[in-house]
């Protein structure tokens, strides 16, 4: 997880630096919030455009649970970066990736062990039901 993170924070500097590049070698000169405006509201956009199909399409195929999913892992990283930048900002603790990496983990752990007991559940529920249709068939004496 500490990789994947590091990985993101690299890219995320090298877009920074990329378009701090096209904006003052294109002679376009916008300040710092000109350019969280435009490249915030360009990438929400493009995020609408693909996130969107997906999300109908699970919706429509009764994948509720698959949105959920992405929607709480979202929060998730977003609420692990806000908790280590407050503990930097206000001094009550040090921000460290790995504190990061194990948050996150946290959640994917709970949610696989989640997963794993809702699809026994599930399962059992399918079989029982598949048993109890198969036993008024053959109280028919079909």
């Amino acid at each position: 997880m500490y990789d994947i993170i590091y990985k993101f924070t690299t890219l995320a500097a090298r877009l920074h630096e990329q378009i701090l590049s096209i904006n003052d070698s294109g002679g376009y000169y916008f300040d710092d919030k000109q350019l969280h405006f435009i490249t915030m509201g360009i990438f929400g956009m493009l995020l609408i455009f693909i996130i969107y199909p997906v999300f109908k399409m699970l919706a429509n195929t009764g994948h509720t649970m698959v949105i959920t999913w992405i929607y709480v892992f979202t929060v998730i990283l977003v609420l692990a970066f806000a908790i280590e930048i407050g503990q930097w900002y206000t001094g009550t603790g040090v921000m460290d990736s790995q504190d990061l990496a194990y948050g996150i983990t946290g959640f994917l752990v709970m949610f696989l062990i989640f997963a794993i007991v809702r699809g026994t559940y599930l399962g059992i529920k399918q079989l029982v039901r598949r048993d109890d249709r198969d036993a008024g068939r053959y109280a028919d004496g079909r």
